[in-house]
């Protein structure tokens, strides 16, 4: 299928994390239904629009998520930057024995139509994977195209523009939004949604992020949080395998914090949050699509995706084989997730939660009840209709779900994991 055309960047270095979109758009949503400084956070987006990547010039915004067709996917990218403050967060950068910036994340979020899913697919940067001709940043001609390149080298090549167009070619599928943040950003996200608990199985201790945790549950948030997404060689087998899956560890329990009440409900938390994102924007550090800069499609999304089951909120690896020390695509797996993903189809995971060892599961999360809006006891008659079935054309069967091949490792919202150390 053809690709969709792209406009040229209007900021060199733009970058993102699925954490912080979700942040952001559960934040706007959040703050708006609350009335809390509603419209200082909407004219504070507006005003970040003139900053924003556009993805393709001639394809209208849709006025609101119901009206994609097929559902939308957003392309979210995190990056190695040496700029400014990045430069301290990495010995790397301060040794000077790296150049240019190059996409160390790349995740695919998939939000369905009615009924509404959401899977998360994040792609190992060491695959080997053909990088399309993409437009040079300054609108001056296109780059050459290469038939077998790093993902993350996508980046660096071309900007986000390119790992867009990259990405896009191994789906065969069209990315209507694309956003990226860089490391700073990362902290002060997560700063901002006040931490998220994650278990490790036993001591780690790696020298290369200078993370350091023992067995058990933490809470994490700033540098502590963001060496927990970097980190590859205190854990599992040291792979970027195994760090992807404990990044979905991180990005499991966050989502099920920022669903539980006890976010959704403190309109403080909402506006820390929207307030932060809207500042890192303006800083620099996160770069939104030019659809995302819209008030009223953040809040589509937002609202699409806060009531979600747990168990229909997936995290994918894209399958992958060895080939030496980098991996290959398995697009025979590959093929049966996407289609399934087009048709809508609910998922079921066969494989293991982690290629590279990782994490291991260790037990399942259940979605908190909402609170009631009164403390007053319902009448008699309330109890007695509530209990009672309302009546139904026909019993609705539970959809089949499609079961992945093994190759395709990962885990649900609704399944806790834990990550374990390298050895």
């Amino acid at each position: 299928m053809p690709l969709a055309r792209h406009g040229v960047l209007r900021s060199r270095h733009p970058f993102t994390t699925v954490f912080a979109l979700f942040g952001v758009l559960l934040a706007v949503f959040g703050v708006s239904a609350a009335g809390i400084a509603a419209f200082n956070v909407w004219d504070a987006t507006q005003a970040v629009a003139a900053n924003a990547v556009v993805l393709d010039q001639d394809k209208p915004l849709p006025p609101s998520l119901g009206a994609i067709e097929g559902g939308v996917n957003v392309l979210m990218v995190g990056t190695d930057s040496c700029e400014g403050e990045n430069a301290k967060l990495s010995g790397a950068c301060q040794a000077r024995t790296t150049e240019g910036e190059r996409n160390d994340v790349t995740m695919l979020v998939h939000i369905s139509d009615e009924p509404r899913r959401v899977t998360v697919v994040s792609f190992p940067r060491d695959m080997l994977v053909p990088i399309p001709s993409c437009p040079k940043e300054d609108g001056s001609g296109d780059y050459s195209a290469m038939s077998s390149q790093m993902l993350n080298a996508s980046y660096e090549y071309g900007g986000l523009a390119c790992t867009v167009l990259t990405v896009e070619s191994l789906i065969e599928d069209q990315i209507d939004f694309a956003a990226a943040i860089r490391w700073t950003g990362v902290i002060n996200m997560s700063d901002a949604i006040g931490g998220v608990d994650v278990c490790v199985a036993g001591d780690i201790s790696d020298s290369h992020t200078g993370l350091q945790l023992t067995a058990g549950t933490h809470t994490l948030e700033g540098v502590q949080a963001l060496q927990f997404l970097r980190i590859r060689h205190g854990i599992g087998d040291g792979s970027d395998l195994g760090r992807i899956s404990n990044q979905q560890q991180f990005m499991s329990s966050m989502v099920r914090k920022l669903q539980s009440d006890a976010v959704l409900a403190n309109p403080a938390t909402l506006l820390n949050l929207a307030t932060t994102a809207i500042s890192q924007v303006q800083q620099g550090q996160l770069v939104l699509s030019s659809g995302l800069t819209n008030p009223t499609l953040m809040v589509q999304i937002a609202m699409a995706v806060k009531d979600v089951p747990y168990e229909d909120i997936v995290f994918v690896q894209y399958p992958t084989e060895y080939a030496g020390t980098r991996v290959m695509p398995v697009k025979d797996a590959a093929t049966v997730l996407f289609d399934a993903l087009k048709a809508n189809q609910p998922l079921a995971l066969t494989g293991e939660a982690s290629q590279g060892l990782g994490v291991e599961v260790t037990g399942e999360a259940t979605k908190p009840e909402a609170t009631p809006a009164t403390e007053e006891a319902p009448a008699p008659e309330q109890t007695a209709a509530a209990q009672t079935p309302a009546p139904t054309d026909s019993a609705a069967a539970p959809e089949t779900r499609v079961e992945l091949p093994s190759d395709i490792a990962g885990q649900t919202a609704a399944q806790t994991t834990c990550t374990r150390p390298e050895g």
